[in-house]
């Protein structure tokens, strides 16, 4: 008990682990990883993400900026955008795979604008999880 007390006065309380990504922790991670494309990364932005979650996997809010907070991590620590694509496009059937990426477009777009940063890990992000081109919300770009 002293030694926890003693960790955090020192300010030495490690940080909990990250959760090993599964198919839902990948989508959260992609879906920052595509905001954040422009180095912008902003509330609509993160609004939307929280959205998309919560109406994903039936979250409450709160439930799902937690998740989003936890996605963030994963982004900065994790693995590539070709780990989590592949983790998805092993457990995820194309139909929501497809839904996913238009997900991901409407990140892209929360902000009012993309870059073309945005359009390029967008192209990279459904090439890796197997999207046809003609299937991408970039087509008629």
């Amino acid at each position: 008990m002293w030694e926890a007390l003693f960790l955090r006065l020192r300010g030495g309380v490690p940080e909990p682990a990250l959760p090993e990504p599964d198919e839902k922790l990948a989508l959260g991670a992609l879906l920052v990883r595509v905001a954040k494309s422009d180095r912008h990364y902003d509330a609509a932005e993160i609004g939307e993400i929280d959205r998309i979650l919560a109406g994903t996997f039936h979250l409450n809010p709160v439930e799902a900026a937690k998740m989003r907070a936890t996605c963030e991590k994963l982004d900065a620590a994790a693995p590539g955008t070709p780990d989590f694509a592949l983790l998805i496009r092993q457990n995820v059937d194309y139909p929501h795979r497809l839904a996913m990426v238009r997900a991901l477009w409407r990140v892209i777009m929360a902000d009012g604008a993309h870059a073309p940063e945005e359009d390029a890990t967008l192209r990279e992000i459904e090439t890796m999880l197997g999207i046809d081109a003609t299937d991408s919300p970039l087509a008629g770009q």
